[in-house]
């Protein structure tokens, strides 16, 4: 018998909202700038982690070539852009039309072929797998977390990697990530994340694990006022990223 389809994870409201502001998503002083800033920090981990474990030489120009990469939420491409330039066969995934519009769009201009779908991962999980399945600060924005990374576990090929990044659920996490971030900065629009929605590192790694997977890394990121960038730390009560692998068969 045939598995039922996947329950939707989508949270229209978060939808919405991120598509008011598409446009913004390739301006680095606009709505988008602390992704920006963020981005180097996140891809640099994301190349440095991926080589390894799949025994790349990360100094190399096509670090990443014959590799398939999914981001799931993938916005306006930040993160598949320079993946894609590191030779990996990137498909990205958004169900605002209107992200995957920009995206198109960019990556023409940028002379980069980059396989973007209005889609959702319920709606690609079947029949599809990836040595890299991405969830870069989306699990805050989903309805049903353990859901959701059930359908980007089972994306993901036997001996492949997930790597999911969020905000973490605390006090600390609420006042510099939502309150100072949002309403005292104003680095984001106000609305943009939720507290109640923020999800500490072990909601998951249990739903990861459920599905088989193997733990490899729990790396913070913290923001450093005094060089106005972002750096990996030990700290994951604000920002951090679980990276983890499918065993392989």
């Amino acid at each position: 018998m045939a598995e039922a389809a996947r329950a939707s994870t989508i949270d229209q409201a978060e939808v919405d909202h991120f598509s008011r502001i598409a446009a913004d998503w390739w301006n680095p002083a606009g709505k988008f700038r602390p992704l920006h800033k963020f981005n180097p920090v996140r891809l640099g981990y994301l190349k440095r982690e991926i080589c390894t474990h799949f025994g790349r030489d990360a100094n190399a120009v096509k670090s990443l070539a014959g590799l398939d990469i999914l981001d799931i939420g993938c916005g306006g491409g930040l993160l598949c852009e320079p993946l894609s330039r590191l030779g990996a066969s990137v498909v990205g995934i958004d169900p605002s039309s209107t992200n995957i519009e920009v995206a198109k769009l960019h990556a023409e201009q940028s002379g980069l072929e980059i396989d973007y779908r209005a889609t959702t991962a319920e709606e690609l999980a079947e029949g599809s797998a990836f040595d890299v399945v991405l969830a870069m600060e989306v699990v805050e924005h989903v309805s049903d977390v353990p859901a959701f990374l059930a359908t980007a576990a089972s994306l993901v090929r036997p001996g492949g990697l997930i790597v999911v990044s969020t905000i973490n659920r605390t006090a600390k996490a609420f006042a510099l990530a939502i309150v100072g971030a949002e309403y005292v900065l104003r680095w984001l629009p106000r609305g943009t994340h939720s507290y109640d929605k923020l999800v500490r590192p072990e909601e998951i790694e249990a739903p990861l694990q459920e599905e088989g997977f193997i733990l490899l890394d729990r790396k913070g990121v913290v923001y450093d006022p005094f060089r106005d960038d972002w750096k990996e730390a030990s700290d994951t009560d604000v920002n951090y990223m679980v990276l983890a692998t499918r065993p392989r068969q």
